[in-house]
């Protein structure tokens, strides 16, 4: 495949030295020495799902080599899992700029999202209304469609502009009416690294006195959640997207938990947060989700991880800071150098616009699937298909195979980024 002359867009960014090296960052994850067919692996697929580094890792295995326990007990191995919970309650609270109170765990964001709708939509019949969008992965989608089956509820959809990849608020604004009890919306896309304005989006909630439900999966790692600011009344995300394990974490107004009339045992809590918990929690995977928030305030040079209760948000925002302007560099040399490549077409916004560091394309001529496994072979990990955002790919051009995505993570460096270029070209 014939490209343009080698070049390279923008200058390196200078590192500040608030926030730790990308070489000091690989050399945490043990990963990172993994190769393939004789090569270092690149681990592009952190918008599926990113590495773990050994600091989470070394406390998933202490809890379960020397707390592990099931909780409320009067023991001190069940005293020390309910302290490590609670912990993560907090620590997670402050990633979102919640109260622990507000922050339940599950399986992964889907689950908690079908949780929520359950509950929320045993209130609601025919006349009431739920606002979703195309631009929204499954995980918002099919919850809020599934009452729309049991309840009657009426599902609305705003739709995606196909020439930008970006949500037509001007078209969701006129699907929120008087009737709408909820507006479901992605926080960044997962396919396309769009960045939506919730603000705004919830300025439209309000006006109609309608809760929102903001799914942060792909934002959480990017850019530092605030929910006050978002003033969202729900907000999920997944830890193994952000260096943690897999274990989803739901942020919700105590008020709204207290309300809901949530599925749950009759001997189970019926307060915050635990009411939405059923059964027997992931209690490695929750102090691991703790930990990954704890790992990335401690890459910041005012991060600490020894202080327990210290406010992490400044550190965090130091480092998912830093983090994000590394990645836009990155975004940048590979938006421009595949754009030099005859046959290949990107989607999305632009470089300079806001978005996540994750670009998908297609390769004329080369199916998703073909292209990914070429890229194995050179040990460049990417993901293909449609990444549950069935929508957005219908949308775009309904590729049965759908695209090849790289997402670019705290551990991906410039010379990975030029290994993609490179092999792409050479197709």
């Amino acid at each position: 495949m014939r490209r343009a002359p080698k070049a390279r867009a923008g200058a390196p960014r200078r590192p500040t030295g608030a926030v730790a090296s990308v070489e000091a960052i690989r050399a945490q994850f043990p990963s990172a020495r993994r190769r393939h067919n004789g090569r270092v692996v690149a681990y592009l697929d952190g918008p599926g799902g990113t590495q773990v580094p050994k600091y989470v890792s070394d406390r998933v295995a202490d809890y379960l080599l020397h707390h592990n326990a099931n909780t409320h007990w009067k023991y001190p191995t069940s005293a020390e899992t309910d302290e490590m919970i609670l912990d993560a309650r907090h620590t997670r609270a402050q990633f979102v700029n919640g109260a622990p109170e507000e922050i339940s765990f599950g399986a992964n964001m889907t689950t908690l999202t079908f949780h929520v709708a359950r509950a929320l939509g045993r209130r609601w019949g025919p006349r009431d209304e739920v606002v979703i969008t195309e631009l929204d992965h499954h995980a918002n989608v099919a919850p809020w469609r599934a009452i729309e089956a049991e309840r009657g509820v009426k599902v609305q959809v705003a739709r995606l502009r196909t020439e930008d990849g970006t949500l037509d608020l001007t078209d969701l604004e006129r699907k929120v009416n008087e009737r709408t009890r909820l507006v479901a919306v992605v926080a960044a896309s997962n396919a396309l690294g769009t960045i939506v304005d919730i603000p705004r989006v919830a300025e439209m909630a309000r006006a109609r006195q309608a809760l929102l439900y903001v799914d942060a999966v792909h934002f959480a790692p990017h850019e530092l959640v605030d929910v006050q600011a978002m003033d969202a009344d729900f907000l999920a995300c997944s830890a193994y997207k952000f260096y943690g394990p897999h274990v989803g974490v739901l942020w919700a107004r105590r008020e709204h938990i207290e309300q809901m009339d949530a599925p749950k045992l009759d001997p189970a809590p019926n307060e915050a947060p635990e009411k939405l918990e059923t059964g027997t929690q992931n209690h490695e995977g929750i102090v691991g989700a703790a930990a990954a928030v704890e790992w990335l305030a401690g890459l910041a040079a005012a991060g600490s991880r020894a202080k327990g209760g210290a406010d992490r948000r400044p550190p965090l925002a130091t480092a998912l800071g830093e983090l994000h302007a590394r990645g836009a560099a990155l975004f940048r040399r590979l938006w421009t150098g595949l754009g030099d490549i005859k046959g290949v077409q990107r989607f999305g916004l632009p470089p300079g616009a806001r978005r996540t560091p994750t670009l998908a394309f297609r390769v004329n001529g080369v199916t998703s699937d073909d292209v990914a496994i070429a890229l194995a072979k050179k040990g460049l990990f990417v993901s293909h298909g449609d990444f549950y955002a069935a929508t957005v790919i219908e949308r775009l051009g309904g590729w049965p195979d759908g695209v090849v995505r790289v997402g670019c993570s705290a551990y991906t460096s410039e010379s990975e980024i030029d290994r993609v270029i490179d092999s792409v070209a050479a197709m």
